[in-house]
């Protein structure tokens, strides 16, 4: 499999931290910022590369070479095969792919070389092959959604919208276009895109007209991956390697959770909440995800919702109030890396009840079922993670999944941790 990275970025927002090298050459700790893209690569056999160069890109060329050498950083060997295309010109982020279109006869990965990231790649490239679409997106949750571009996909991963960084937006599930990307080289047959030399977008041009056609999808993924657009992400990134962060967040490693109720929990509790103008996070709420997510710790919610089996409220009203939620904690800097719910209920004789969804389930919570779906999903050790709810259902569910059950209350008991609120278990606990 081939991998093209496209490395001819300026950075010209990032200029304060070093002018004098194209962005991806940026060091970070005496490293280049594509070093550490290679480096995650090659130790999963990603070892055929094609780097897209343009400004300054004699300076890529003299730090690698073909990949055979060794890098004056650490003195180890690259351990991989570089190839390249030398962008004349600005093409845009993907006119150089016309120049590459007859040496990619097999589906490969697309990269930009501005971004540090540490991910499964063999995960990736599965979910992209069996969905057998032309085109997969990594998206991810990330701290700043109000400013990027925003994907939507329904529940298979199929992209149904992109909204643009400009575009108005109200509520929306913070997934956000990571700068990965699987591609089939079908996509060089599309009508007037790569039948000449010039200027393309990769998103508007390429990407974002496959919504319709069903071939676009996205692989949404909790690990690592940050930009390096500004100053301030450069500097949060620094001390994500130096503390282990970054390699700690890939999927192939064990991963930490803190599960968490919804109703009572992040949001203040009404009893059955049918309506979205009745959603509200709770004080502090947004403050304990986000030092959740400095933490390590995945940040994953678990709720019963049989208010989808008793008919009153849609699976798309609910995820409308799942997109508030993710809105409202985005605003603040948080992020939730998945939202599990049941939506069954065992009980009959609702009015407008959904039949099929009548039953005694296994992820009904005080089971265990959506926390081990979670720790399948997402490689996470259970016995290292918590669940955090206000209710006996919760410390039940903890306790079935193997976890450490922590209950909201102001009361003090023996058998269970107890904390007064969610930001209370934040600050005893990181």
């Amino acid at each position: 499999m081939k991998t093209v990275i496209m490395a001819g970025g300026k950075g010209t927002r990032i200029a304060s931290v070093n002018s004098e090298v194209p962005k991806p050459m940026i060091p970070i700790l005496g490293k280049p910022i594509l070093e550490y893209q290679l480096d995650c690569l090659r130790r999963q056999g990603c070892t055929d590369i094609i780097l897209v160069i343009g400004h300054l890109g004699h300076i890529v060329r003299d730090y690698f070479g073909d990949g055979s050498g060794v890098s004056p950083a650490t003195g180890e060997p690259f351990g991989v095969s570089i190839a390249y295309i030398e962008e004349t010109e600005p093409l845009g982020t993907a006119g150089a792919l016309y120049l590459l279109k007859d040496k990619l006869t097999e589906d490969f990965l697309l990269l930009c070389g501005d971004v540090i990231f540490d991910i499964d790649v063999g995960r990736f490239a599965r979910f992209h092959k069996e969905h057998g679409g032309l085109a997969t997106l990594f998206t991810h949750p990330n701290s700043h959604p109000y400013d990027s571009g925003i994907i939507m996909a329904d529940g298979d991963g199929r992209v149904t919208n992109w909204l643009h960084k400009e575009e108005q937006r109200k509520w929306y599930r913070n997934r956000v276009n990571a700068g990965l990307h699987f591609l089939s080289p079908e996509l060089f047959r599309q009508p007037g895109l790569f039948e000449e030399l010039k200027k393309v977008d990769l998103d508007r041009e390429v990407l974002k007209p496959l919504i319709p056609t069903g071939q676009l999808f996205v692989y949404d993924s909790p690990e690592y991956v940050k930009d390096m657009g500004t100053p301030d992400r450069f500097y949060a990134v620094t001390e994500d390697i130096r503390s282990g962060k970054v390699q700690a967040k890939n999927l192939a490693h064990k991963q930490k959770c803190v599960f968490l109720d919804r109703d009572g929990t992040i949001n203040r509790y009404v009893g059955f909440l049918r309506s979205i103008d009745e959603f509200e996070l709770l004080p502090g709420v947004a403050e304990a995800i986000r030092r959740i997510n400095e933490s390590g710790y995945l940040a994953i919610v678990a709720t019963n919702q049989p208010v989808i089996a008793r008919g009153e409220v849609t699976a798309a009203e609910l995820w409308e109030i799942h997109n508030k939620m993710e809105t409202l904690l985005g605003q603040e800097g948080a992020y939730l890396d998945a939202i599990y719910y049941c939506p069954h209920h065992p009980h009959k004789g609702y009015e407008g009840e959904i039949p099929e969804l009548k039953f005694d389930c296994d992820c009904r919570k005080p089971k265990p079922g959506m926390l081990l779906q979670a720790a399948a999903d997402f490689n996470i050790d259970l016995s290292a993670s918590y669940m955090v709810g206000d209710g006996e259902n919760d410390v039940e569910c903890g306790k079935a999944a193997g976890c450490t059950p922590v209950l909201l209350t102001g009361e003090t008991r023996t058998d269970v941790r107890c904390c007064p609120t969610l930001l209370d278990f934040v600050n005893e606990t990181f």
